[in-house]
């Protein structure tokens, strides 16, 4: 018989080599709440290259490698997936490297060369993760280069990791990228959207066209409109002067929302190539017709319920304003000029302490051009809708029309279900630990090329530079309501809701 210990399980792509993972920011919130949890269900998975080892710096002093294991650990049991059990804990801890100092001081970054030189396992291999504010990464970046860090001299590899925001509009992120791109070529920089390492949302392109049912009705000839969710029930959560500056726009839209259209709506790549499948992307942001005023409505949740308790406005949060006209919540209508969705709108929304926690795409599709039976059997019934759930309960629907069982026609709308989690049996991996694994892979499919950002940068700020200009009506709405009157108007001056 064939030893499948031998040859590996052939679902799983082979393992990268070794390399070491080096976190800015080792302290901060993301690296405890997804980045080291990431990485520990990556080792619990055997999914982690053997001899790969985690470095966090940051500035406190956690006394060397063992506080810091000690701190991790206590993140680990509280955010990790999967329980923390001692055996794996033990093998994991053993690769975690602690460095404390300022980022801005040059001996750090000697300091760091001499630990990873002493890391024989890891062949010269790095992943620089800025799990750090935005103005910290040019300081970063050019101290890197200053210390030889970001070459990939004699093979090794050398890989850096960017988290949004990738700037503030369409100047600074070419700032930015210039900066990066002094010290890394662009095939060294992957800038991370965790939207894009959700099976769900990867799972698009897979329906899309690996099916052939779905590809020849995927146009403006078949489809109506194309609704995109991306709801919470919390409110800011203590980041009120992060969003005082962001506001819903910069936070959501920009970014994973106009990264998940582009999967929606992209055409076919010749290959599932990562530049292939970027370069779709890409033309298809570079497609998408700026957005006017007009077509965008801004709302800020006021006080009202959320998870069946009082919960108080946007300006009585911390570090907000008392006056601040910042938007928690936006609608917004976008078109696409090419062959496929001329005249096909698509209506984004996103926004804060609403009913539920949800993220989907609804593609609905136009009515049948005749209906046979009469009114009153089919007063009820709804046009076709094919809804992509990305979060939570991460599945497909399709809902259709069928007769009831009676003895005259009547006809109600019924839904078919996928969910992954009873089909396969298993909850889908935390999408930090599929990003993670692909940049230790050197695989950039699922990461925002510099002219994808560039081109979500033009579609949204002519809406930011008329906000910043002239104002504009901010929207109250209800805490726990599904956001402002004017929202919903926003669809049915289409004839839609």
């Amino acid at each position: 018989m064939t030893n499948p210990l031998r040859h590996g399980d052939p679902r799983l792509p082979s393992l990268p080599p070794a390399c070491a993972v080096v976190i800015f920011g080792a302290t901060g919130d993301l690296a405890g709440r997804k980045l080291i949890p990431a990485l520990y269900n990556l080792h619990v998975r055997r999914l982690l290259p053997t001899g790969t080892v985690i470095v966090g710096l940051g500035r406190r002093d956690l006394g060397g490698d063992e506080g810091f294991a000690a701190e991790m650990r206590a993140r680990c049991e509280e955010h990790s997936r999967t329980p923390v059990s001692d055996p794996d804990w033990s093998g994991f801890a053993s690769s975690l490297r602690y460095l404390a100092g300022e980022f801005s001081d040059p001996a750090l970054y000697t300091r760091l060369r001499e630990r990873l030189e002493a890391e024989p396992t890891t062949g010269g291999n790095a992943l620089w993760y800025l799990s750090v504010p935005p103005s910290a990464f040019p300081t970063i970046v050019e101290n890197l280069a200053a210390h030889d860090l970001s070459d990939e001299a004699d093979g090794r590899a050398s890989r850096v990791i960017i988290e949004k925001p990738f700037g503030r509009d369409s100047a600074s992120a070419r700032e930015l990228n210039g900066i990066v791109n002094h010290a890394f070529a662009e095939r060294q920089v992957f800038r991370i959207d965790h939207y894009l390492g959700k099976e769900s949302v990867q799972n698009i392109l897979v329906m899309r066209f690996a099916n052939g049912i779905f590809e020849p009705v995927w146009n403006r000839n078949f489809v109506d409109h194309v609704q995109i969710t991306v709801a919470e029930s919390i409110g800011v959560e203590g980041r009120g002067k992060f969003y005082e500056e962001a506001g819903a726009l910069r936070d959501i839209v920009q970014n994973h929302m106009l990264q998940v259209l582009s999967f929606v709506a992209m055409e076919a790549p010749s290959s599932f190539d990562a530049e292939a499948v970027r370069s779709e992307r890409a033309k298809l942001l570079k497609a998408v017709r700026e957005l006017r005023p007009e077509d965008v409505v801004r709302g800020q949740y006021a006080a009202g319920f959320g998870d069946g308790k009082a919960v108080s406005a946007y300006r009585d949060e911390a570090d907000v304003s008392p006056s601040s006209e910042v938007e928690t919540f936006v609608a917004a209508r976008l078109r696409i000029d090419n062959w496929r969705w001329a005249d096909t709108p698509f209506y984004l929304r996103t926004g804060k302490r609403l009913p539920k926690r949800v993220t989907e795409v609804a593609i609905q599709f136009k009515r049948v051009p005749h209906l046979p039976f009469s009114y009153a059997a089919s007063e009820q019934l709804e046009p076709n809708v094919l809804v992509m759930r990305i979060q939570p309960d991460e599945g497909i629907a399709l809902r259709f029309g069928a007769k009831v069982p009676a003895p005259r026609v009547v006809i109600r709308n019924v839904q078919m279900d996928f969910e992954y989690d009873t089909s396969f049996q298993e909850a889908p991996a935390e999408a930090y630990e599929t990003l993670l694994l692909d940049v230790m892979r050197g695989d950039a499919t699922n990461f925002p090329r510099e002219d994808a950002v560039d081109a979500s940068w033009r579609i949204v700020e002519p809406v930011l530079e008329s906000w910043q200009r002239d104002g504009g009506a901010t929207h109250p709405y209800e805490s726990g309501t599904w956001g402002p009157e004017a929202a919903d108007q926003l669809l049915a001056d289409d004839g839609r809701r």
